[in-house]
C-alpha cells in the first residue's frame, strides 16, 4: 500500500555486528554480567527478569520499517508506481455519508474512527482504501518502529521520550500517515508483537519485533468484515483503543509501545453484529445502502470498468480533484485549533445526549469534536447549527441502547431529538 512506510523486516540484530553502516534498527540491549543478583532490570522501556550465571543475555527490539533516510528518491517513487492501484477518492459515486465520516477523522484524528455497515458490494472496502492518497504527512522520528512524534510525549515510543530527555538530537523525517490492514486471520503474537524464541534458544538473544499496532501508532488501522474478528482478537483491540498504549508480556519481557490510531471497520449487519464494548469505540457510524437509482448504477459500472482497463489513466484524470482535496483536508487540519463552538450549542447537544438516555460522555465529546472538524472542513472558525444536524446522527447512532420492538431506524431517532432541542 503506498502510504505504509518502509517494509516489513525479520532481520536479528545479534546475527551481524552492532556497527554495520548497512541499516539502522531500532536497538535496545542490556548485559548482564556473572555474580549479578537476580531481578528485575528495565532499559528502554523493556523490563528483564535476570538470573544468575548468564554471561551474555541480550535483549533487542527489531525494526518493523526501514529507515527512511536511507531509501532513494528514485527507488521510493518506483516502489510506490509497482504497487497495486488504488481507486481514486474523487471517483466514487455517491455514499457521501460514509466519505465525510472518513474526512472528518483524517482531519481530527481525535474522533475516534468509523464503523461502516452495509450491503456487500456497496464499495465500503474500496472507499477505505481509496483514502491512502488523501493522508496529510506527518512529522516521525527517523528509524524508529513506533513513528513516534518528536513533540508530543504521548505518542513517542519509550526509547525516543528518554533520548530527548538526555538531550540528544533526534532526526525528524516528513512521511505520509500509515493505513494498516488487519486480517481476519491474524495471530494474536502478529498483532501486538512477537519474540523470536529460536534465537532466544540457540543464541541466548530475546528479540521483539514489533506488531501491526505498533505500525499503525499515528495511522489508521483498517479492519475488513470487523463482526467476523474473533473475540481474542477483540479484545486485544479493545485493550488499545482504550489505553492508547499496548503492552507485550512474553517469555519474561515486558514491553509498552504506544498504539494511537484511527479505528476503521466495515461488515455486513447480516453476517452479524458487533460487540457493544467494541463499537462504542468507534467514535462515528456510517450506514451504506446500495444505489436504487438506474442512472447512477450505470455511471458506477462505466467508471469501474474505466478502471479496470487503464488504471493509470483512470488515476491521471482524477489528479486536479485529488490534489484539491488533498489541500482543502492540510488547510482544515491547520486551522482545526482555532475553530470555535458557541457554549449554548454544547449545551443543546449534551441535551440531546441526555434525553435520548446515551451511556457515558463519548458521544457529548465526538459530536463537539466531529462538528468542529466539518466547519473547518468547509473553511470556517465558527460552528453552526447546519454542522451539528450534519454529523450528530453519525455519532450517536450506534450509542442507543437496542429496543427489539422498535421499528424506526436509529439514525432518525437522533434526528427526531435534534430538532426537537435546536427548536
Amino acid at each position: 500500500m503506498a502510504s505504509v512506510l518502509g517494509s516489513s523486516s525479520t532481520a536479528i540484530l545479534a546475527s551481524r555486528p552492532l556497527s554495520s553502516q548497512t541499516s539502522k534498527p531500532y536497538i535496545s540491549s542490556l548485559t548482564l554480567s556473572p555474580g549479578q543478583s537476580s531481578g528485575r532490570k528495565f532499559y528502554g522501556g523493556i523490563g528483564i527478569h535476570g538470573k544468575r550465571g548468564r554471561s551474555q543475555f541480550h535483549v533487542a527490539v527489531t525494526n518493523v520499517a526501514t529507515d527512511i533516510n536511507s531509501v532513494d528518491q528514485p527507488q521510493k517513487l518506483a516502489a510506490k508506481e509497482s504497487q497495486r492501484p488504488v481507486y481514486p477518492f474523487p471517483a466514487i459515486v455517491g455514499q457521501d455519508e460514509m466519505k465525510l465520516c472518513l474526512l472528518l477523522n483524517v482531519i481530527d484524528p481525535k474522533i475516534g474512527g468509523v464503523m461502516i455497515m452495509g450491503d456487500r458490494g456497496t464499495g465500503k472496502s474500496t472507499t477505505v482504501r481509496s483514502l491512502v492518497d488523501l493522508l496529510p504527512e506527518i512529522k516521525v522520528v527517523a528509524g524508529d518502529p513506533f513513528n513516534s512524534d518528536p513533540e508530543d510525549p504521548e505518542s513517542m515510543g519509550v526509547e525516543v521520550r528518554e533520548n530527548i530527555m538526555k538531550g540528544e538530537n533526534l532526526s525528524v523525517v516528513m512521511t505520509k500517515i500509515n493505513m494498516v490492514d488487519l486480517p481476519l486471520g491474524a495471530t494474536e503474537d502478529r498483532v501486538c508483537g512477537t519474540i523470536d524464541i529460536e534465537k532466544a534458544l540457540t543464541e541466548g538473544v530475546k528479540a521483539f519485533e514489533p506488531g501491526l499496532l505498533a505500525k499503525a501508532n499515528r495511522g489508521i488501522l483498517y479492519v475488513d468484515e470487523v463482526n467476523l474478528l474473533d473475540d481474542h482478537l477483540v479484545d486485544v483491540l479493545l485493550d488499545s483503543a482504550a489505553s492508547g498504549w499496548n503492552t507485550v508480556e512474553r517469555e519474561g519481557i515486558s514491553i509498552s509501545h504506544p498504539a494511537r490510531f484511527i479505528l476503521i471497520g466495515s461488515g455486513n449487519p447480516e453476517e452479524g453484529e458487533l460487540r457493544p464494548q467494541l463499537l462504542d469505540r468507534f467514535g462515528m457510524h456510517a450506514q451504506v445502502g446500495t444505489v436504487r437509482d438506474a442512472e447512477l448504477r450505470v455511471k458506477i459500472v462505466e467508471e469501474r470498468a474505466r478502471f479496470d482497463k487503464n488504471p493509470k489513466e483512470f488515476r491521471d484524470s482524477y489528479k486536479a480533484e485529488q490534489e484539491k482535496l488533498q489541500k482543502q483536508i492540510g488547510s482544515a487540519r491547520s486551522s482545526l485549533s482555532s475553530v470555535q463552538i458557541d457554549r449554548d450549542l454544547q449545551v443543546k447537544i449534551s441535551k440531546v445526549c441526555a434525553e435520548l438516555n446515551v451511556d457515558g460522555l463519548r458521544g457529548d465529546i465526538v459530536t463537539n469534536r466531529a462538528a468542529k472538524a466539518l466547519a473547518a472542513l468547509k473553511g470556517r472558525d465558527n460552528v453552526t447549527t447546519e454542522d451539528i444536524a450534519t454529523v450528530i446522527p453519525n455519532c450517536l447512532r450506534h450509542r442507543l441502547r437496542k429496543d427489539p420492538l422498535e421499528s424506526i431506524d436509529s439514525g432518525l431517532l437522533v434526528i427526531e431529538k435534534f430538532y426537537e432541542v435546536f427548536s
